[in-house]
């Protein structure tokens, strides 16, 4: 396997390995511990397959382009196990440690209170449609390098963007929290206003979200500042005039919406500075590992 896996693939194979090592230590606890471990054995028996045979030359386009892109399908998937995994680890949850923060930090009032004098169903969709945007925007990012063929663009933004995500992950499970719109629904005086249209969307994505304890860090901030920083690095001047707003509201919708402590966001950041720093050494790191030089350009995409 030596220079075909890439350092994304071995990051990935790292955290899985860590999934792995925490299922079987908590093994009593967690009622789901075999299908946890086959999820975790499959992703690894498929990250080996792609990064043996889509480098070599016979190998068909798409399945480079799948190898390129099987961190949409990975990520989310272990983001799902963490569901899983952490209520079975932690006998409670830390939100009141959170609370306590953003407290002192706003002189004893609670920011999610704070914010209902601004509520007006307008600015709720205008918040919710840019909570969401994060979905698609390290994707759209992803895509644009890979369709210029910049493959050391590509790499690079791939890694640090899959790194921050994995680093959130394990901030989720060192510090599991719920978050606002659970620990503080009764001092709120207000509800958030929002249309049908805006309820039935907030409903779906409470309940495909199978991990509740994800507050701590934002994640959603973290990635957000991510994309938009590779952006800047590459020069992409269209999608930086894009994300430039919608990362903002992004940012300021994480709270407006209940889902985050403003501590939690300021970890966020915190996370995307940390995440800047280590991503170009650890990926030099894993690319000697992988018997890759640091620098090296694959096949033609």
């Amino acid at each position: 396997m030596r220079g075909t896996c890439k350092p994304v693939d071995l990051l990935s194979l790292l955290f899985l390995s860590l999934l792995a090592a925490v299922t079987l230590a908590a093994w009593p606890r967690l009622p789901h511990a075999p299908w946890l471990l086959a999820r975790l054995a499959a992703i690894a028996v498929s990250l080996f397959i792609f990064a043996h045979y889509s480098p070599r030359s016979p190998s068909p386009a798409w399945s480079r382009r799948f190898h390129a892109f099987l961190p949409i399908l990975i990520v989310p998937v272990l983001f799902d196990s963490m569901g899983d995994i952490i209520p079975g680890i932690w006998p409670r949850y830390l939100d009141d440690l959170l609370i306590r923060a953003d407290l002192w930090l706003f002189g004893g009032r609670h920011p999610t209170v704070l914010f209902e004098r601004f509520i007006h169903p307008l600015l709720t969709t205008a918040m919710q449609f840019a909570y969401i945007s994060y979905y698609p925007m390290a994707i759209v990012l992803g895509v644009v390098l890979f369709r210029k063929k910049n493959e050391t663009a590509f790499d690079e933004a791939v890694f640090g963007i899959i790194l921050c995500f994995y680093l959130s992950y394990l901030g989720y499970l060192l510090f599991p929290a719920v978050g606002p719109r659970f620990t503080l629904a009764h001092l709120q005086t207000r509800d958030l206003a929002a249309s049908p249209f805006v309820v039935a969307l907030q409903d779906t994505l409470n309940a495909l979200e199978n991990t509740k304890t994800d507050a701590f860090p934002s994640g959603h901030t973290a990635v957000a500042l991510m994309t938009l920083y590779y952006s800047g690095k590459f020069r992409e001047r269209v999608l930086v005039a894009l994300l430039i707003p919608a990362v903002t509201g992004l940012i300021i919708s994480t709270v407006y919406l209940r889902y985050h402590y403003v501590v939690d966001v300021i970890a966020g950041i915190v996370l995307t500075v940390l995440t800047i720093y280590l991503a170009p050494r650890l990926s030099k790191l894993l690319s000697r590992a992988a018997g890759r030089p640091a620098d090296h350009l694959h096949h033609p995409t």
